[in-house]
């Protein structure tokens, strides 16, 4: 609980920890918004692909114009500007740079980022959470062998889950499933970025569309984005992916430990130490009271009479029986939480979560009957949406992982709800993304 007062030090110091982002988007915003204003940081270059729309975003985070027209990174880090660029290898180079954060949200180039900033020698906050469950265990191991850091992003959900699992496991407690709200019911997997907007309509009030990505709002609510972000807590944790994926039980914040129990215990859960997702609508698509749609829990168990008397003197949301207690926290703050990620990282070399094997995977599950021919979509398209399975499951199915589902070629018919597998598409067995994940695979396999 010193991070500020150790990013004070190197700022006393003269030496900040410098940042440099790749993808001035959303969650590159939300971030950029809070680095300018914190003490000890300096974000020396944001990498984008089209440097004068990263300017832009600059001016709505409150930057002044003078802080980010530094004409090289040497000026940059001379003058405390900021320099922004497309020249990732160029900064990369530079051996100032103590972290880099990847943004972008594209898997394979997500990848090829994050393999060149660890071969730089580089911290790394892999906000990209889609290329983290598709190869982020390999990357993990790839950065510690370096001597490196490869994290999770603060602020986002599954580093705030795995910080609910382990303050657990401190305190000796036994979690029988961790997750996360979001507004789901199941005709949502369907969704495609046309209708989608049937949806949002229903509870954002959008006046102009051209402010919203549909594909990435679709991903969200179609089930994939859940499938993602819980597979990286899975792989972070150890917790286990349930064999039919997530199941969405509505659940307001006082029912998660009646909801989320063993099913002999009259829950939902088929197994124990798990993860879920629950739903901030009832089945016929009502408000559920007190939901949890943008926050995140855990649900542990009494192992002693004493601990389950202790769970109701001092309100732990306990369920009827005083077994079973949930903590949760409320909403999330995405990219204006990102710092405590790069402070950790660089100030202490310690992760706020990072993948330490291969137990869930996503995978590519046909939203309608595709046809041989079609061209597959990706995350949050009008083709497939991202299903948790476990992963030694989804290997023994030679199951095509999510991250890999876009720009591809179906060779053969699809049927609704199946998973795909790696023979049903056309796939360049060359490209960097697909031969790093391979080698995950062969890396992880279960003997």
């Amino acid at each position: 609980m010193n991070l500020s007062r150790m990013l004070a030090a190197r700022d006393t110091a003269g030496r900040p920890v410098r940042v440099a982002i790749i993808g001035a988007g959303k969650f590159g915003s939300m971030y950029l918004t809070q680095a300018r204003l914190t003490r000890g940081v300096h974000v020396a270059a944001i990498i984008d692909l089209d440097p004068a729309r990263a300017r832009r975003t600059l001016a709505t985070c409150g930057w002044p114009d003078e802080q980010s027209t530094a004409g090289s990174l040497d000026a940059a880090i001379d003058t405390g500007a900021t320099l922004v660029t497309d020249n990732l290898a160029g900064v990369l180079a530079d051996g100032r740079i103590d972290v880099v954060i990847e943004a972008t949200g594209d898997p394979a180039v997500g990848i090829r980022h994050a393999l060149a900033a660890i071969e730089a020698g580089k911290h790394l906050i892999m906000v990209n959470v889609e290329a983290d469950v598709l190869a982020g265990p390999l990357l993990a191991r790839r950065a510690e062998a370096a001597g490196l850091v490869y994290s999770l992003a603060w602020g986002d959900q599954p580093a705030l889950i795995c910080e609910h699992v382990d303050w657990a496991r401190t305190c000796g407690f036994k979690v029988v499933c961790a997750g996360k709200g979001t507004r789901y019911v199941p005709t949502y997997h369907k969704l495609t970025p046309e209708t989608v907007w049937d949806v949002l309509v229903q509870y954002l009030g959008i006046t102009d569309r051209s402010l919203i990505n549909p594909k990435m709002f679709n991903s969200f609510l179609d089930g994939t984005k859940s499938g993602i972000e819980m597979t990286a807590v899975c792989n972070a944790t150890g917790l286990v992916a349930q064999e039919d994926g997530l199941s969405f039980p509505p659940a307001s914040r006082f029912e998660l430990s009646s909801v989320l129990r063993p099913r002999e215990a009259g829950g939902t859960l088929p197994i124990t130490g798990t993860t879920e997702v629950v739903s901030s609508l009832t089945r016929d698509g009502a408000d559920v009271p007190h939901h949890l749609a943008m926050g995140t829990f855990v649900v542990i168990e009494a192992e002693t009479d004493y601990a389950s008397r202790c769970f109701s003197e001092y309100h732990m949301l306990e369920d009827e029986t005083g077994r079973y207690a949930a903590l949760y926290r409320p909403t999330h703050m995405i990219g204006m939480e990102l710092g405590v990620s790069v402070a950790s990282a660089v100030l202490r070399r310690e992760p706020t979560g990072s993948p330490v094997g291969f137990v869930a995977d996503v995978v590519a599950t046909a939203k309608r009957d595709l046809k041989a021919g079609e061209m597959l979509d990706g995350e949050g398209g009008a083709t497939v949406w991202g299903k948790q399975q476990p992963a030694a499951r989804s290997l023994a199915g030679g199951c095509l992982p999510l991250g890999l589902a876009a720009n591809v070629r179906l060779v053969r018919d699809v049927a609704e709800g199946a998973m795909l597998r790696w023979d049903d598409v056309a796939i360049d067995t060359t490209e960097t993304a697909v031969r790093f994940r391979r080698e995950m695979e062969e890396t992880f396999a279960p003997t």
